[in-house]
């Protein structure tokens, strides 16, 4: 099936989803950077991953812990694809930095890897919110890197430690 598309409006500007019409591979806030261009998408706000991403996001935003089980599909390099796992698994509006992240990983990995290679992963999240980026601060904690923009981290971490 050819990329389809839909468009969600949120409380933090709208949000384009992207979809191979099985799983959902992207979702980015508008004007983020890397924001991808897909001339030949099909608009499909119908499908069944886009609803559940709709129902998903509107919990979230609503502030709860969101139940629906969303099929992913992001598109990456086998490091990326890591690093991406290892996001989600940090707890609901806790963050780690990003060395912590690279020890994971070089823990999960058996050799060393670098928070700088770490963060680059991290930055090319194309799957936001759901495999949740924002939770991955600078060293002393400061909101550092997020390719929604630091405003958006930081109203993100906001609604997760207010669901707590």
């Amino acid at each position: 099936m050819k990329t389809c598309t839909a468009h969600v409006p949120s409380p933090l500007g709208e949000l384009l989803l992207v979809s191979d019409g099985e799983a959902l591979c992207g979702l980015y806030f508008e004007g983020q950077r890397y924001y991808p261009a897909l001339p030949e998408a099909e608009e499909r706000p119908e499908l069944s991953v886009f609803e559940k991403t709709r129902a998903w996001l509107r919990a979230y935003f609503a502030g709860e812990r969101p139940e629906t089980d969303v099929p992913l599909h992001p598109d990456g390099t086998a490091f990326q694809r890591a690093v991406w796992e290892l996001l989600r698994e940090i707890p609901y509006g806790e963050t780690v930095s990003y060395g912590t992240l690279a020890d994971m990983l070089a823990a999960h990995r058996g050799r060393p890897c670098s928070a700088r290679a770490v963060g680059g992963a991290v930055g090319r999240n194309p799957v936001s919110i759901l495999v949740p980026c924002h939770r991955v601060v600078g060293a002393d904690g400061s909101l550092t890197g997020y390719a929604g923009g630091t405003d958006r981290k930081r109203k993100l971490l906001e609604i997760e430690r207010g669901a707590r």
